[in-house]
């Protein structure tokens, strides 16, 4: 985890990032060596391999082509998530200047992703926000909202932030009711995913319509409905802990 000063003869993928965007020169992650892309003498932190080849992250912004991560959203996986690696320790460090409890300079950590202040010994690591996200089945339908923070017009299960002192199936009772005004029943885990916008983990559930008729809230969205599930509109792309729980409760909706 120790930061090295590029010579030129270093090779792998490159995250170039700054205040959570992501360089993209030719629309996707580069790769290759350094002198390639005029790397040399830039300071590079190694963050992980994918399929045997090293990624490193150089803390930067650049003149040109400074875009947001989900432009190589369908990318995979595994590269995907070392890239948000990077875009997020970029800004974990970028924030982590100076320690908030005495006000003084702070160093990286050589041992692990970490932020130390000498003076009064405090110790700051990357912040994650548990998220939880949720498919509803109703027979063959499928909850789909359009959210606020959404654009492109995709539809897709709802989400939020887990609040403090909450368990996850708290969280998720709670932010269906908030956003949609119905109850749920049988709710069951299926995976997480690391998403980077900008700093969360998205925890997966299916579960089932318990009661209530939808009155979406107009603050997180623009609307909310019951869509048969060969008759669905717009949904997010492939690679998104969304877009699986979606495809999961099609399989549910045919087998009903």
């Amino acid at each position: 985890m120790m930061q090295q000063q590029i010579t030129g003869t270093e090779s792998g993928w490159w995250v170039i990032s700054d205040e959570n965007r992501i360089w993209l020169p030719k629309g996707e992650l580069p790769f290759g060596m350094a002198t390639q892309w005029s790397l040399q003498e830039k300071i590079a932190l190694l963050i992980g391999e994918w399929q045997g080849e090293k990624v490193w992250l150089i803390r930067q912004k650049m003149a040109a082509n400074m875009v947001s991560l989900r432009n190589i959203i369908s990318s995979e996986r595994g590269l995907f998530q070392l890239a948000g690696r990077g875009v997020q320790l970029a800004e974990f460090y970028r924030s982590h200047q100076y320690c908030g409890y005495c006000g003084s300079e702070m160093r990286h950590s050589i041992n692990e992703w970490a932020c130390l202040c000498h003076h009064c010994h405090e110790r700051y690591y990357p912040q994650i926000a548990p998220c939880i996200i949720v498919g509803i089945r109703r027979d063959d339908h499928i909850l789909l909202a359009q959210h606020q923070r959404h654009r492109g017009g995709i539809y897709t299960v709802l989400a939020g932030f887990v609040e403090v002192g909450e368990t996850l199936e708290e969280a998720v009772a709670r932010e269906v009711m908030e956003e949609s005004n119905i109850k749920i029943r049988n709710l069951r885990y299926v995976a997480s995913q690391p998403w980077p916008f900008p700093h969360s983990l998205m925890m997966a559930f299916l579960a089932d319509y318990d009661g209530g008729e939808i009155r979406h809230d107009p603050k997180e969205l623009i609307s909310a409905g019951w869509y048969h599930y060969d008759q669905l509109p717009l949904i997010p792309p492939h690679n998104t802990i969304a877009r699986r729980l979606i495809e999961d409760t099609i399989v549910l909706c045919r087998n009903t």
